[in-house]
């Protein structure tokens, strides 16, 4: 993988979880499959790309929106996010951004900022071991405003007390960079193919 990273340093640090620096993305889709199965509905896995990073039940209520469901948002959120912790133990990190948190770590704040709620942000980041890497963790439950609003950015910018034009985030989908743009901050792209590499 061939991240594009600009030259200079920055004060802080920011990377979302999901997709970004773990490689959770193809569990997170088995989770919704299995999720939309249980109450009778189907998630396109292209249209699950590309709204990565939108708060689960944001997501619920877009694929109501959709495909005219009437999914329970909460109901559904939960049976999702079960599916996931079950499977939480199967999650890789992405090595080229986590070399890249290690090599900072120490040495320049670090934070996440995920859509992703707590519970579940945690429990990935202890199943790749590196939930102590990071001096500030903000999950869904922290702002009103999900991606790609820039709250969960400026907020976890706040927490690592860097202010966000000093900030570059790390990020996979098309809505965190809108967040990350939105924010007034530098981005870098972690593109989902050849994780491996």
């Amino acid at each position: 993988m061939k991240l594009d990273l600009p030259v200079r340093p920055f004060g802080g640090y920011l990377f979302d979880c999901d997709g970004t620096i773990a490689d959770t993305m193809p569990i997170h889709y088995r989770a919704w499959s299995q999720a939309m199965k249980d109450f009778g509905g189907t998630f396109p896995e292209e249209l699950f790309y590309q709204w990565g990073g939108m708060p689960t039940a944001v997501i619920v209520e877009k694929l109501n929106e959709k495909f005219g469901l009437s999914l329970d948002v909460e109901a559904t959120v939960h049976r999702k996010e079960r599916h996931y912790l079950d499977n939480v133990h199967q999650v890789l990190p992405v090595v080229p951004v986590l070399d890249i948190a290690k090599g900072l770590h120490g040495v320049k704040p670090l934070a996440i900022a995920s859509g992703g709620h707590r519970e579940m942000v945690e429990a990935t980041l202890n199943a790749i071991g590196i939930i102590g890497m990071f001096d500030a963790i903000v999950c869904a439950e922290d702002y009103e405003r999900g991606k790609p609003f820039p709250d969960p950015f400026l907020l976890a910018a706040r927490r690592i007390g860097v202010p966000p034009e000093d900030c570059l985030v790390f990020e996979d989908s098309p809505t965190g960079v809108e967040a990350a743009k939105a924010a007034g901050m530098h981005y870098v792209f972690v593109p989902t193919a050849d994780r491996s590499l």
